[in-house]
């Protein structure tokens, strides 16, 4: 089975492919907030609690994520590698479309 652990590696390497950045998330004083803060390109702003496979997040993670969504944004609850591909799907040119950075674009 797949850890919490190997999930989040996973979050991180798929949001870097789409051009964005998986912000790792605390905020000192408010316990339960989600994992990661997810950032795509276009303005494109999501939050990302993990947990292993199965599991549902605690009451006041509950809070937390209900607080964060009655402001406007996203937020998921990602317990498999499958549910982050759903979530984020890649696309085919994305390459093209947001190159990391090293890589050269021709105009």
């Amino acid at each position: 089975m797949v850890s919490e652990k190997e999930i989040e590696a996973y979050l991180r390497i798929r949001i870097k492919k789409l051009g964005g950045i998986a912000y790792k998330f605390t905020s000192p004083g408010n316990d339960g907030v989600p994992d990661r803060l997810v950032l795509l390109p276009d303005g494109d702003v999501s939050f990302v609690e993990l947990k292993a496979p199965g599991k549902k997040p605690s009451k006041l993670q509950t809070v937390q994520i209900n607080r964060i969504k009655k402001l406007g944004f996203e937020v998921h609850v990602i317990d498999s590698k499958d549910l982050v591909d759903e979530i984020y799907p890649l696309i085919d040119d994305i390459d093209e479309m947001y190159p990391l950075e090293g890589d050269r674009v021709e105009i």
